[in-house]
């Protein structure tokens, strides 16, 4: 859920008029203009692989369901239903160029300047763009500390509210000061109860060793399972390590890897018996776990990262370290009430409930002085 810092947060400017009326909040407190910038690489929502922009379109829904007024930057194909802004029509290719994204986020903060919070889900918006005199700025880390980003986000800390998505990654943020930890949520009406109808089990995923793809197949023919695989295999990269590790495992009929949309994806998801997620790093968050759960697919993963917060043994799933184990578990998966596994992510990752924390973090933030983060230590304890 969300862990929040001391309240001494930055603040709004002074004498912000509201032009246009919008409906109260849930809260009953008075709606506010919220400036979300995406990274310019996929729009929003993504066409298929872009678990970043579909939480980012999510956010954008669930805060104007609750009476905000929300402007998103991102690029010109998006098609989220909320008031959008862009520099560049179609997606930044290839991924990561630095001169057009700080050309995108600089256009952002112009385009932005007069609503009362940014929340900005690039790296380096919040690190070379917030200008004084500004909205307040909150920025999430969407990806993992590593010594490197560390160093980033300590300088961004100085300028931004930064949130981790786990209390997981808050722990391994070292020195940076983090304001709340605040778990994805995902829209129930797009991710429906499935029938599991299927003995199949599902692997969904970037074709990466750390995302364990191998260790998916070995678990499911192991358990005397086929496996579907739904994969983004674009790069150089991500071709190869299937082509030597993952194709010489699977059978014919388990050669159709595809990179599915999302009705599709959530289609085959909600058929399976069980999504194998046999993680080799300590992911940040896990959307796929969530995804799952929603359809009411139980959920096989290793211990790492955020799985421990999101699987509840026995409950919604089962965790297991090892590949042995992992096979066990996927033979009790007839054990698991999957409409528990739905109720679950509707207690606790509804798109609502994520909408309503960073609402939540808005308004302190609006309300306080200036940014003191929660620490990673913290961060970690205060589950």
């Amino acid at each position: 859920m969300t862990t929040y810092a001391t309240p001494d947060l930055p603040t709004s400017r002074s004498g912000i008029r509201r032009e246009t009326p919008v409906a109260a909040t849930a809260s009953n407190a008075a709606p506010l203009r919220i400036g979300l910038i995406a990274p310019p690489w996929i729009p929003v929502p993504p066409p298929a692989y872009g678990g970043t922009e579909a939480v980012i379109a999510d956010l954008a829904r669930g805060l104007t369901e609750r009476g905000h007024h929300v402007e998103l930057f991102t690029v010109g194909a998006s098609s989220c239903p909320v008031s959008r802004g862009h520099l560049f029509e179609t997606p930044i290719e290839p991924f990561g160029q630095s001169v057009p994204e700080a050309a995108h986020v600089l256009a952002a903060y112009e385009a932005l300047h007069h609503v009362d919070i940014i929340h900005d889900h690039t790296v380096l918006g919040p690190l070379v763009a917030p200008r004084a005199g500004g909205p307040p700025v909150v920025t999430t880390n969407h990806g993992p500390f590593t010594p490197l980003t560390r160093r980033i986000f300590e300088e961004i800390a100085r300028r931004a509210a930064v949130v981790a998505i786990s209390h997981d990654h808050a722990s391994r943020a070292g020195d940076v000061p983090i304001t709340a930890v605040i778990h994805h949520g995902v829209d129930l009406d797009t991710y429906r109860l499935g029938p599991g109808n299927h003995d199949h089990l599902v692997f969904v995923g970037r074709m990466s060793p750390d995302k364990g793809v191998a260790a998916a197949v070995r678990i499911a023919h192991a358990a005397g399972r086929p496996l579907r695989i739904v994969s983004k295999m674009r790069e150089p990269e991500e071709v190869e390590y299937f082509r030597t590790s993952v194709r010489p495992l699977l059978s014919r009929a388990e050669d159709d890897v595809a990179e599915l949309a999302t009705a599709e994806r959530v289609e085959l998801v909600g058929q399976s018996a069980g999504l194998v997620n046999p993680i080799a790093w300590p992911e940040p968050f896990g959307l796929v776990m969530i995804e799952a759960l929603a359809t009411g697919t139980p959920v096989v993963a290793r211990p790492m990262g955020a799985a421990p917060e999101i699987v509840t043994p026995g409950r919604t799933g089962f965790l297991a370290d090892l590949e042995t184990d992992a096979v066990a578990a996927v033979r009790r998966l007839d054990t698991i009430d999957r409409a528990t596994c739905r109720s679950e992510v509707s207690r606790r990752f509804s798109l609502q409930r994520m909408a309503a924390d960073h609402e939540d973090l808005y308004r302190r933030v609006l309300s306080s002085g200036p940014v003191v983060g929660l620490t990673s230590r913290r961060a970690a304890r205060a589950r």
